[in-house]
Parts: C-alpha cells; structure tokens; sequence
C-alpha cells in the first residue's frame, strides 16, 4: 500500500509538473521540449531528487509517447501522399541526408565510438522536429507561404525514411548478425510496403472498418489496433514505432481526422513522459564533457540544414527570400532525434551517446525558432551589405572628353 501511495504520489508531481512547464513555455511562445528534458535531468540518477517508484511506470509510459508519436505523424499523411512527396522531391531527401547524417556520423567516428554509433548519431543529427518546426510556422504566419509545401515535403520524406531507418537502428543496437539485420529490414521493407500498397487500395474499407459516431469505441480501437500492431512490429524486431507510423498511414479521411482530434492530449501527455524518461536516464554531470562537441555539431548541421532547405526552395522555384526562410525552420531537432537515441541508450551502446544528444537537441530545439524567424532578415542585410562594399570597391569611371569645338556646357 505503502509503495503504491509513493507511486501516485511521484507519478502525480511529474505529471502536474510538466503541465507547468508547458504552460510556462506557451507563455513565452517557445517549444517545451527542453524544459522537459530539463525536468528529467533534475528527477534522474545524480539529479535534485531521483525518482524512485515511479520509474518503471514511466518507462511504460514513454514507450506509448513514442508509439503515440509516430501514430500522429502518420495521421497527417495519407499513403498517396507519400508516394507523390517521394517521387516529385526524393532529390531533395537525398540531398537532406547527405548534408545532415553524415557530419553526426563523422563526429561519432572521430570520438571514437564505431560504427554502429555512428549509424545512430547520424538519425539525431539528419531529423528535424516535426513538432516544433509546425508549431513555429504557425506562430510565425506562414502556414500559407509559398515555401511552406517545399518545408512539409522535406519533413514528409524524413518521416518516410523513418519506416526504413528504424528496423535497421533496431538491428544494429540489438547486435544481430549480418543475416538477421537484413532479414529484419526486408521484413519491415515489406511490411512497409503492403501497408502502403493495402492503405491506396483499401484505404476506405479500413477506414471505415475503424470508424464509429463514438468518440469513446472510435479512441478505443484506433488505440488499441495501433498498440497491437506496435507490439507485433516489435515481436518480429521491426520497431514499435514503424508499426504505428504505418496504422497511422492506413487510416485516412474522417476517420484521421477523428483520432487525431481524440489522440492529441493523449500523445500531448505521453510525449512529455518520453522527453522525462529519456533525460532520466541521462546523468547531469556526464553532458559538461560532451558540451563542446554537442556545440560544434549543432553548429555545423544549422547550417547544413539552411542549405537543404536553400537548395530544396531553389529547386522548386521559389525567391530568394523564400529559400531563405525554408532553411532557416528546418534547423530545429527534437522528438526524433531523442526516439532514435534513446534506441541506443536503452540498449547501452555508448554511455556518451545519451548526454551528447540530450546537449545538442537541447541546443537546436532552443535555437531552431530563432533561425525560422531571423535567417531570411539576417541574410538579406548582409546580401546588401556586400553590394554595397562591392559598389564602394568599383573604380570610378573618367569623366567623358568634350568634343572639339564644343564647350562643356553645351
């Protein structure tokens, strides 16, 4: 009785908690991610107060924040819309992954942390936050920018990505042999791909399979199949997280719309509980170490993200401006790149793996708003900066010669 009393109580403090935190962070328009991963550090092992009861609670509960996750992702989609994103700007994709994984997996090998961590820090440095880049253009008004389509396609091929990256992380942390690691991902390449090719073609029996007037039934079954799924996706080393990216695609129309509306505090609360669970296992005193390093990477992929997104706005054609201010709302990282780390910190590859990615997603998350909204001004004053130190730099031109026989004047 008496542990139980612990568990609510250390359970309830969390919960009140982070609702303070995020009204705070809405108070002053920023993301609450790095207030609860604040709040994780502060409530984990060498923190203000270690958690206690409640832990193994909350680890259940991070789990279903990240199945959450990924189940509300792939709401926002519908299967014909990732083929068309795929197949009209996959250059993009490729030039996204180029620029952005591979600085976070030439960092892990210069630290020295092999090649499988290397896999891993290059999904933490290559995602951007959904989340947070959403909730920035919406505070910023530019959800109808002409920008704006070339944004949610990048995001929308980084998530599609995930449905492939995910089983191979999964592989590779678990330490499966050569054989099993490409059984596992052409078991998840194919399940991927019959739940596509299931949700173009019976998209609307599925749909109406789940569908009811109920709120109640309506949250009960979608939450149900999709933690079902979740479970069998896991049983057969796929990932949790792929399976309810794919329920999510499968379901499409009123019936998306409905869940969403019903999941949406749900995963609101869950998430949360993830970002908590995940800094609790972070230890404060090991991120001064990794600090710098954190910095420098969070540094070097800002920039690498500005020149996705340039590249990905210039190639759509739009302005100047506008590429401008594509680049700069992709620099933000968050739930992803904790989902994929915490993959690795669960299954202890590299105990600096976990600091360094809580440091640098603490950095980008911060950082990402202000690059949305002060790139495009930032790079317009130093664009006329330089042509105006060019025009300065033009030698000037002589003065024409009068004609013979003729006065200046005339």
């Amino acid at each position: 009785m008496h542990s139980s009393a612990v568990l609510l109580i250390e359970f309830g403090s969390i919960i009140l908690g982070l609702g303070l935190l995020g009204r705070f962070a809405a108070r002053f328009q920023f993301s609450p991610i790095p207030l609860y991963l604040l709040a994780g550090l502060a409530f984990g092992e060498g923190g203000l107060l270690p958690l206690g009861a409640s832990e193994e609670f909350v680890a259940i509960g991070a789990e279903i924040g990240v199945i959450l996750l990924l189940l509300m992702l792939g709401l926002e989609y519908t299967a014909s819309d990732l083929v068309s994103n795929l197949k009209a700007h996959y250059p993009s994709g490729v030039v996204d992954f180029a620029l952005n994984a591979l600085p976070g997996a030439a960092a892990a090998l210069l630290l020295g942390w092999g090649p499988v961590a290397a896999v891993v820090l290059a999904g933490v440095t290559w995602i951007s936050s959904s989340g947070v880049i959403a909730k920035v253009l919406g505070d910023l008004g530019r959800v109808g920018n002409r920008e704006t389509p070339v944004i949610l396609s990048v995001l929308v091929l980084e998530d599609l990505a995930m449905a492939v990256y995910l089983p191979i992380i999964t592989a590779l942390v678990a330490g499966v042999g050569l054989a099993a690691g490409s059984m596992t991902l052409a078991i998840a390449l194919g399940v991927a791909g019959l739940v596509l090719f299931a949700a173009v073609r019976y998209g609307r029996l599925i749909s109406r399979f789940v569908s009811s007037d109920d709120p109640e039934k309506l949250l009960l079954v979608v939450l149900g199949l999709t933690i079902l799924v979740a479970g069998v996706a896991q049983q057969l080393q796929v990932s949790a997280a792929v399976g309810a990216f794919l329920v999510g695609i499968a379901l499409s129309g009123e019936v998306a719309e409905g869940a969403h509306t019903l999941l949406s505090p749900l995963r609101d609360l869950f998430a949360a509980v993830f970002f908590v669970f995940f800094g609790l296992h972070t230890d404060p005193a090991s991120i001064p170490p990794v600090l710098l390093p954190a910095l420098a990477l969070a540094v070097v992929t800002a920039g690498t993200k500005i020149a996705t997104g340039y590249w990905a706005a210039r190639r759509a054609g739009i302005s100047v401006k506008g590429r401008w201010r594509t680049g700069g709302a992709l620099v933000a990282r968050g739930e992803f790149s904790i989902v994929i780390a915490g993959l690795a910190v669960t299954a202890g590859i590299e105990p600096s793996l976990g600091p360094l990615a809580t440091a640098y997603v603490l950095i980008l998350v911060v950082l990402g708003p202000l690059t949305a909204r002060y790139t495009e001004p930032l790079a317009t004053r130093w664009t006329r900066w330089r042509g105006a130190r060019a025009v300065r730099r033009m030698p000037e031109e002589p003065a024409p010669k009068p004609r013979e026989g003729s006065s200046v004047g005339d």
